[in-house]
């Protein structure tokens, strides 16, 4: 082994086993034998970054080519849709079912955003590889605000209406065991913490009593843009949800935990950054605050989301474009020019349509637009994004487990800055033993985002398995590829203020000149429902 491996290892058990000391000493444990295993291991193990161009994205950082460095003939859409998330699927999906041409363009290479599905083990001897998500693993069942997504899942076979109710394909509700948690030395049934005190469980029944309240005399919905907003909501998003919770003397630390682990699951930051508004919201939107035996039904694929997104984009494969970088947008009296850079071939190229949907984060789409709207320039400058880390561990077999509840589809620690891990394998329903895969979440702070972009996957991954490594004893060993997306921007904070802006509602309830936004950001956060919803809208407002 070379002196730079050697060195790299070195620095790996270190970290790792100042990362384990914390988790393995509760146990009785040393930290340095598992470490010393983990950083072999990642130092032999193949992996490495996937999924991501970032830097295609930050050739907006440069010297942008100019308009007349695209020689060839403009290339032509009725409608040209930038960005081919969820949003921008949902649009140009709606427009191609009314026989309207369409253009969908993505600087990745495949379309779904942030709710791509991806391969582990592909070309090795699992041929095409295990299916694993690269983001977003779960759509709750839609409530009766979300139409527009509750007419797709009918759409795609996932529901059918019978006897005035909705009905979902057993085959991707999430099989049991759902969800665990690693307390106290073993795992428990449920994310929420047991209630091991009456005054721990005094704070669980009155927040949960709030939260009705807040349903009642507030309201939520799913999607946000679904439901009036009213004083009463501005009063809540003007306001954290730390600052909230402490006005209402909610201070056990078991139930705070809890709620910052919601908050970083759906909007990747605490509640000391979120909004109140946001905090209640995800609770009042879907299933209040749910204790006891009682599960959310939730649909999920081994892909996650992917499942979704590859059904959208299935009919549109002749109208997607990848490797195309928008670098501006021009707005002009008969029509919108867009020049582009094509990845492949190293080109630039130009666009002419009569409309152009910014189905993008809207600080992108500030910097693309040369004559931007005000709402655009306030918007963009009032949003915050946080990084993440989604890490796809392929095991050859399942790893051995601890006391307590079992191997669930959702995995979490209490105490973790973590998110847990994701059984991806659970629902594909194969009766061997053989390899499978564990994802796992991380919602970093802002301010590792360069850090995130710039260091050895390696260290990410040994951070990683710092954190799954003390509950399954073999995993150095189990362990046969690792692979990791990562996120500069992931999502949108919806932090005090954000949501209720007038920017943000300008953006979302009517066209700007030919252009038209649709996007997550325009909820202030990032959650397909109100992705696809917002590019349905735009859809339906373009069709007239």
């Amino acid at each position: 082994m070379g002196q730079a491996a050697l060195k790299r290892r070195d620095v790996l058990t270190r970290t790792l086993a100042a990362s384990l000391v914390p988790l393995l000493s509760a146990c009785g444990r040393d930290a340095r034998p598992v470490a010393d295993r983990l950083a072999a291991r990642i130092d032999e193990i193949p992996g490495g970054w996937t999924g991501a161009h970032w830097e295609r994205g930050h050739r907006l950082r440069g010297a942008v080519p100019v308009w007349s460095s695209s020689a060839a003939e403009p290339k032509r859409a009725q409608v040209l849709v930038l960005g081919a998330g969820i949003a921008g699927l949902a649009c140009a999906r709606r427009l191609r079912l009314r026989g309207i041409d369409v253009a969908l363009l993505d600087l990745e290479d495949r379309p779904g955003g942030n709710s791509r599905g991806h391969r582990i083990g592909a070309g090795d001897a699992l041929g095409q590889g295990l299916r694993c998500p690269l983001g977003a693993h779960y759509l709750p069942t839609p409530g009766p605000e979300a139409v527009e997504v509750a007419a797709l899942l009918e759409d795609l076979g996932l529901a059918r209406h019978e006897h005035g109710r909705w009905v979902y394909e057993e085959r991707w509700l999430c099989h049991s065991p759902q969800e665990r948690l690693w307390w106290r030395d073993q795992w428990v049934d449920g994310l929420l913490p047991p209630a091991e005190s009456s005054e721990l469980l005094a704070q669980y029944r009155r927040f949960g009593e709030l939260v009705e309240q807040a349903r009642r005399e507030v309201g939520f919905s799913m999607p946000s843009t679904h439901h009036a907003w009213s004083p009463a909501h501005q009063a809540l998003d003007g306001k954290t949800f730390a600052a909230w919770l402490d006005e209402h003397r909610l201070t056990a630390p078991p139930l705070r935990w809890y709620l910052d682990y919601c908050c970083r699951d759906d909007y990747g930051a605490d509640a000391t950054q979120v909004s109140a508004w946001a905090g209640l919201h995800y609770f009042g939107s879907r299933h209040g605050f749910m204790s006891g035996e009682e599960r959310e039904a939730v649909l999920t694929w081994p892909q996650g989301n992917g499942w979704l997104s590859e059904r959208l984009a299935a009919p549109l494969a002749d109208a997607f474009h990848g490797g195309r970088t928008a670098l501006r947008v021009r707005e002009e009296r008969h029509g919108v020019q867009v020049l582009v850079w094509n990845d492949k071939a190293q080109v630039a190229e130009r666009w002419d349509a009569d409309r152009v949907v910014m189905a993008m984060p809207l600080f992108i789409a500030a910097r693309l637009v040369e004559q931007p709207p005000s709402a655009l320039v306030d918007a963009a400058a009032a949003m915050r994004y946080a990084p993440w880390l989604v890490t796809n561990l392929l095991l050859d077999g399942p790893p051995l487990e601890r006391l307590g509840a079992p191997l669930s589809w959702d995995n979490v620690v209490y105490g973790s800055e973590a998110l847990g891990y994701v059984n991806a394998s659970q629902q594909e329903l194969d009766p061997s033993r053989g390899p499978m895969v564990l994802t796992a979440y991380r919602a970093l702070p802002e301010s590792q985002r360069r850090e995130l972009l710039q260091e050895d996957w390696r260290a990410w991954a040994g951070r990683v398995l710092a954190d799954i490594a003390p509950l399954h004893p073999d995993l150095p060993e189990r362990l046969q590829r690792i692979e990791l997306m990562r996120y500069g921007h992931a999502m949108s904070i919806p932090h005090p203020g954000l949501r209720g802006s007038t920017s943000l509602g300008a953006l979302r309830e009517r066209a700007h000149g030919r252009l038209h936004f649709a996007h997550a950001d325009l909820a202030g956060y990032s959650v397909f429902e109100e992705a696809f919803t917002q590019g349905e809208r735009v859809a339906g407002r373009l069709i007239g």
